[in-house]
């Protein structure tokens, strides 16, 4: 409860905070016809043009740190409208601190929308007359040129992020291994300018994708070498052999659709097929993969940091970042879905406390939005809108697993986030990592490629690994000696993604291209978690092993209760060891490639409960609860040496089974179960909903739900709260 009050405090704070702050004068303006030669205290040039805003944030914010003690009022920089171009990130330091219980605060002037860019344009560009090596025959006379010294992994026009040049897919052959790719005759070869060409691999498992610089490529042998080595092995994907896990990036040979284009560095150019006709115009090439980064000052092996204090952006747009590439020494988080403290996020707050990012916009960019790293206490993100990223919408990631805690206490609010993970499609909308005590509530998540919300940590496997993915994260000297293969209760100090409330948020059209993943997703994390009253739907793209809701390898100690999960394929929720699954509703999950409405895995299930819920069926196909079998010559076990899970094993009652279609299925799965021993007042009986087949799973009068306890679940509270709404 006390965390409750003190989450919700923080809300109202905030809340009272911009409204007083939209009601003050600015201290200083910024406009894009200001200078940074004049004083600032006026927000429009004046008759003479002797004085006026300032032109860049960079101004501003010195011009703050020169107040010196009078920081301790609140202090405004309004920012008008227009584009200002950033070629250098803005950091904000100590010295650029509110003092005291006192904020500084850069807010766009109201109704106007300041946009800050990092994108250069691209100019001289004349059309490809002659002859161009490997060219293909559909883009002749279209392409154009232009000179450039740069070297840019991403290219944007008015439209946003233009796609470059790719081959049609295939699947890698056997034999290969995390830097060498095994592949079909014909399918690469060794270009003159190799250092350029990308290898896009989903490395033998389904959950993520890698981008790769090619190092050589041997014809002969039909071996392709990457200069940074791959999270798997680069074979063909485990459950989905057939499908065309591979291709290359940025050669002029695949150059043949509107939009696409190639950068030659070694020829110093770059080409383009316009997405209009004629000369192209606005393309823009970006300069930064962070535009602006709030940085403490931060003691990464000690025990303490020192945080940037109590500073607020508010409805500020960025836009046109670069794409990030994978360090050699990059330590990575689970499956290198995102890496520790990596500045790959248009706007990142490193070593900060109660500061806020508010009403901002965030869209056509390479990489993330939001990151909160390391130290990161009392944030707030709220009424954010994300789209069109090529990486992570919003990011909490705290320091690695150890005994250093401090990151937490984040409210991540009213957010909208969609179409993440445009280039790294393993990107969700919104990932926990290794941060607790936070409360992530009323955001919007939709057409993900991957998994909306991801609550993650370190696996209990992981502690004594020395490779990329989580082992380079790990405090040693922290976390001293562990037994050769620790156990949960030897890792459990070390896990701080604990306590974190996952909560009103509406998330469909997930899981639009990769497989084996969900809505919520929650492995490797402490104790204390609770995922509840979110709404997930038409989680409809025909994935292999997906899930709305999921529990997976090893985590314990987790609340599923009150969510309603509707029209989504393959599985509704999966639970493993002692997950409590309570109040929820479960409604027509969609069969191929299974159909699971719960699925128990990895045993034994005591302490698990599954109560009060509703698992309801319109169509004839339905397995309201799926379990796994004992492997080959196992006793106990599944195939992958896991403990069976079982229901009777959990305290399962107070639930309702029904399937229009076939009411007898429910009173079948009953007649077992009550034999197990589990499921005594639970009932196969229409639950009376208003309008399943139009998704309103409101109760009418007399439903039987109601007379066992099961209570109604409130769409009108979840997603997205406009401002009459908000706390």
């Amino acid at each position: 409860m006390r965390k409750t009050i003190e989450l919700l405090l923080l809300i109202l704070t905030a809340t009272a905070l911009a409204s007083a702050e939209l009601s003050q004068p600015a201290d200083f303006h910024v406009a894009p016809n200001g200078s940074d030669r004049w004083s600032g205290q006026l927000a429009e040039p004046n008759a003479r043009g002797t004085d006026g805003p300032f032109a860049s944030l960079e101004r501003a914010r010195d011009a703050v740190r020169a107040l010196g003690d009078r920081r301790s009022r609140d202090v405004v920089v309004r920012i008008r409208g227009g584009v200002y171009q950033v070629d250098e990130t803005v950091v904000f330091g100590l010295e650029d601190s509110g003092q005291g219980g006192a904020t500084v605060s850069y807010a766009a002037w109201p109704g106007e929308t300041p946009v800050f860019s990092s994108g250069e344009e691209i100019s001289g560009w004349k059309q490809v007359t002659g002859a161009l090596p490997g060219l293909p025959a559909a883009a002749r006379g279209k392409v154009w040129v232009a000179e450039t010294a740069r070297n840019f992994r991403t290219l944007y026009d008015a439209g946003g992020m233009l796609p470059r040049a790719r081959s049609a897919g295939f699947i890698p052959e056997t034999g290969g291994s995390r830097d060498r790719l095994k592949f079909p005759a014909g399918r690469l070869k060794a270009w003159p300018n190799i250092e350029d060409v990308e290898i896009i691999v989903r490395p033998h498992h389904a959950w993520i994708v890698n981008v790769l610089p090619l190092k050589s490529v041997d014809a002969a042998t039909r071996t392709a070498r990457t200069s940074i080595a791959a999270t798997y092995a680069m074979n063909p994907l485990h459950f989905l052999k057939t499908t065309e896990s591979c291709w290359v990036e940025n050669v002029i040979d695949e150059l043949d659709e509107p939009g696409e284009w190639v950068l030659n560095t070694k020829e110093g150019k770059v080409y383009l097929w316009p997405r209009e006709d004629g000369a192209p115009r606005g393309i823009l090439a970006p300069t930064l993969e962070e535009i602006l980064r709030v940085e403490g000052r931060i003691d990464e092996a000690g025990p303490k940091d020192d945080p940037v204090r109590n500073l607020r952006f508010r409805g500020l747009t960025f836009t046109h970042g670069e794409r990030y590439r994978i360090a050699p020494d990059d330590a990575g988080l689970q499956h290198d879905w995102d890496f520790l403290d990596k500045g790959n996020a248009l706007v990142r707050l490193r070593g900060a406390e109660d500061c806020a990012i508010e009403d901002c916009h965030f869209l056509h960019s390479g990489g993330g939005a939001i990151r909160v790293d390391l130290h990161g206490r009392r944030i707030r993100i709220s009424g954010n809108h994300v789209e069109q990223m090529g990486g992570a919408g919003i990011l909490l990631c705290g320091y690695g697993p150890g005994t250093k805690d401090v990151n937490k206490q984040n409210v991540v609010f009213n957010n909208h986030v969609h179409h993440t993970g445009r280039i790294y499609s393993h990107s969700p909308g919104i990932m926990v990592w290794q941060s607790g005590e936070n409360r992530v509530a009323n955001n919007l998540v939709h057409h993900t490629p991957y998994t909306g919300i991801i609550i993650s940590g370190c696996m209990t496997e992981f502690f004594n690994k020395r490779g990329r993915e989580l082992g380079r994260t790990i405090r040693r000297h922290e976390v001293g000696d562990l037994p050769k293969n620790p156990d949960i209760d030897d890792v459990r100090p070390f896990l701080h993604t604990r306590d974190n409330r996952i909560e009103y948020n509406e998330i469909h059209h997930a899981m639009e291209m990769l497989g084996d993943g969900n809505a919520i997703y929650i492995r490797g994390a402490g104790a204390g978690n609770v995922i509840r009253r979110n709404y997930v739907h038409h989680l409809v793209a025909p994935m292999i092993m997906q899930c709305a809701i999921r529990t997976d390898g090893g985590q314990r100690d987790t609340l599923i209760a009150e969510n309603l999960i509707y029209k989504c394929v393959s599985q509704g929720i999966m639970m493993k060891l002692n997950t409590r699954v309570e109040n929820n509703i479960v409604a027509d999950i969609i069969a191929p490639p299974r159909g699971y409405y719960l699925a128990v895995r990895e045993g034994p299930l005591t302490g698990a409960t599954i109560k009060r819920n509703i698992f309801y069926s319109s169509g004839p196909e339905c397995t309201f609860i799926s379990e796994l079998g004992p492997g080959r010559g196992r006793t106990g076990e599944d195939r992958r040496g896991r403990k069976l899970a079982l229901a009777k094993d959990a305290d399962a009652d107070s639930n309702i089974y029904y399937c229009a279609a076939d009411p007898g299925r429910g009173a079948e799965l009953l007649k077992k179960h009550r034999a197990e021993g589990v499921d005594e007042h639970s009932r196969s009986v229409d639950p009376l909903f208003v309008d399943p087949e139009n998704g309103d799973f409101r109760f009418k009068p007399g439903s039987p739900a109601l007379e066992m306890g099961i209570a109604p679940i409130d769409l009108s509270r979840i997603g997205l709260l406009d401002a009459s709404e908000q706390p």
